[in-house]
C-alpha cells in the first residue's frame, strides 16, 4: 500500500510564459498543510491554465512518484521537492508506472481513478531549464499519472492510498506512454483501456487505432 508524501497547488503562483498563449502555467506547484479539497476536476487552491492539456475531467490531479523524483535527482544532481514536476501528489510505495488504467485509488475521503501518463512538454523543460527535458523524460518513460474524480472528499499528506480496483486488462500507464511516444505501433494494445482514458482524448486514440488496423 502507497501513501501520499505531499498534496501540492498553484495557488496564484502562476509560472510565466513571455510570448506565449496562454501567457501562465500552473506548473509551479508547492505542498501545502493541512487537509485539502477534492474538487470534481481539481484540487481546492489549484489553477489549470491551459485546459486543453492538462486539468478538467480525466486529468484533474497529476500524481508523481518519489521514487521516481528520487532518480531525477541523481541524474540532474539537484533537489526536486515535491510540486517539482507539476503534481498535485508526491506519491511513495506506488509503481505509477506500471498503474493500470482505470483502477482506483482510495485516498483519504476521496476516490480517484488512473487515466493517463503525462506527456512532457515544452513548458516543462523551460520550467526546470533543462533544454532537453522533453527527450530525457520521454527515454526515461516514468510518467506519473494523471487521475480522475469518481468522489469529492478531502485529502492530506500521510493519508494512505488504497488500491480498491484494478481492471484485468493490463494496459498501463507506461504502456500508454510509450505508444504515445516511441512505440507508437503499440497503440492498438491500448484498444481494451480506452474507456479510462480522459474523454477529450479518447476519439483522438480510437482514430489512430483505426488507422493502425486499416
Amino acid at each position: 500500500m502507497g501513501r501520499v508524501e505531499a498534496v501540492c497547488v498553484s495557488g496564484d503562483d502562476l509560472y510565466p510564459l513571455p510570448g506565449r498563449r496562454p501567457s501562465t502555467s500552473g506548473i509551479r506547484k508547492r505542498s501545502v498543510t493541512g487537509r485539502v479539497a477534492v474538487l470534481p476536476e481539481t484540487l481546492d487552491g489549484d489553477q489549470q491554465v491551459n485546459r486543453k492539456h492538462h486539468g478538467g475531467e480525466g486529468q484533474a490531479v497529476y500524481a508523481y512518484a518519489a521514487e521516481d523524483a528520487a532518480w531525477w535527482e541523481s541524474e540532474l544532481g539537484r533537489e526536486l521537492p515535491a510540486g517539482a514536476f507539476g503534481e498535485n501528489l508526491r506519491t511513495t510505495g506506488l509503481d505509477l508506472t506500471g498503474a493500470v488504467l482505470g483502477e482506483q485509488w482510495a485516498v483519504g475521503t476521496a476516490l480517484f481513478e488512473v487515466t493517463a501518463p503525462r506527456i512532457p512538454c515544452a513548458n516543462f523543460a523551460r520550467f526546470w531549464d533543462v533544454p532537453d527535458l522533453v527527450k530525457r523524460f520521454t527515454a526515461h518513460g516514468a510518467s506519473g499519472a494523471y487521475l480522475r474524480v469518481l468522489q469529492t472528499g478531502e485529502i492530506g499528506a500521510g493519508d494512505e492510498v488504497e488500491l480498491v480496483h484494478r481492471p484485468d486488462h493490463g494496459v498501463t500507464a507506461g504502456l500508454l506512454f510509450r505508444a504515445l511516444t516511441t512505440q507508437r505501433s503499440r497503440l492498438v494494445e491500448v484498444a481494451p483501456a480506452l474507456d479510462a482514458v480522459p474523454q477529450k482524448d479518447r476519439a483522438k486514440l480510437e482514430g489512430r487505432i483505426a488507422a493502425l488496423l486499416g
